[in-house]
């Protein structure tokens, strides 16, 4: 994985403050890749099916706010985040799962 703890942590930590406690976090793509270079850091947050959650205004809100934490704590980076709640039944969410590692 191509992450420093550092990262590991201010991701995860981010996540929890913004979207809770149960909230978790998946690296997936090139950066789980040791041998490549370069590359973006793509974010799955898998969600619980919480009223906060579920309201699509206020999880915008929350996934800017995660990423203007996230910016202001490791600099700019190139983040692609993808947020999922119980049952999204999207190929990149089953591609993500299935490939990426939790931190």
């Amino acid at each position: 994985m191509r992450l420093g703890g550092r990262e590991r942590h201010i991701i995860r930590n981010a996540a929890e403050e913004v979207f809770g406690s149960e909230a978790r976090v998946l690296l997936f793509g090139s950066r789980v890749d040791d041998a490549r270079r370069g590359g973006d850091i793509d974010l799955l947050i898998l969600l619980d099916d919480s009223s906060d959650n579920a309201d699509m205004m206020t999880l915008g809100e929350k996934r800017v706010r995660y990423l203007v934490m996230l910016e202001k704590a490791i600099g700019e980076q190139k983040i692609d985040l993808i947020t999922a709640l119980p049952g999204d039944d999207r190929a990149i969410v089953a591609i993500a799962v299935a490939t990426g590692v939790e931190l």
